[in-house]
């Protein structure tokens, strides 16, 4: 399992949910706490307005599954599967993912602050209009991916590539350009400012 940002453990759970034990493929407004669920079969799951709470995914397939308004607080996955999962104005703040897939993964909106994603493969996934504050992206393999009017504000990027990225119009005033890797990452003219001001560069 990595480890979770700050040394916080993973939170323990109080029940256990098996895939045999899931039967639903719709949810609305459900509240689940301190669950585990094992090898779940999520696909297709339509999502609406449920809260996890310290919640553990191992194994989980949330495949073209759709979240809308949805909260994933302080949750952990572990080799979960988000091939064509959209998550709409959702919340997955203090969430931390440990290996999975993230093809075509589509998240909108929301809020992914203090997330802990290190080393994930993201280059096929897109975040458009995200909060990311204080994420971990360490590592992260995010060639290709969108970036798109994110606020990445106190990111952790060390060592993460983006290159041929679309970054446009998100927030990388925190980043270091030395420790991050941008070639042909599409970004626009303030940005490019932030970026040379980042490397020490004078202007005019």
């Amino acid at each position: 399992m990595a480890e979770r940002r700050r040394g916080t453990p993973t939170p323990p759970t109080d029940t256990t949910v098996l895939d045999r034990d899931w039967t639903v493929n719709e949810i609305v407004g459900e509240r689940y706490e301190r669950t585990a669920f094992v090898d779940v079969d999520m696909a297709d799951l339509a999502n609406r307005g449920s809260t996890f709470t310290e919640c553990v995914f191992r194994g989980v397939e949330f495949n073209v599954s759709t979240h809308t308004d949805a909260a994933f607080l302080n949750c952990t996955f572990a080799r979960c599967e988000f091939f064509d999962a959209t998550f709409t104005d959702c919340k997955m703040v203090g969430s931390t993912f440990d290996g999975g897939s993230f093809d075509l993964m589509k998240v909108i909106g929301g809020d992914w602050s203090f997330a802990g994603m290190p080393g994930l493969d993201l280059r096929r996934a897109s975040f458009s209009g995200v909060r990311m504050q204080d994420v971990d992206l360490t590592g992260a393999r995010c060639q290709g991916a969108e970036f798109a009017n994110v606020d990445l504000t106190e990111a952790w990027l060390h060592g993460a590539d983006f290159t041929k990225a679309d970054l446009r119009g998100s927030d990388l005033s925190g980043i270091d350009p030395t420790t991050v890797e941008l070639t042909g990452a599409r970004i626009e003219p303030e940005q490019a400012i932030t970026i040379a001001l980042a490397l020490g560069l004078r202007i005019g």
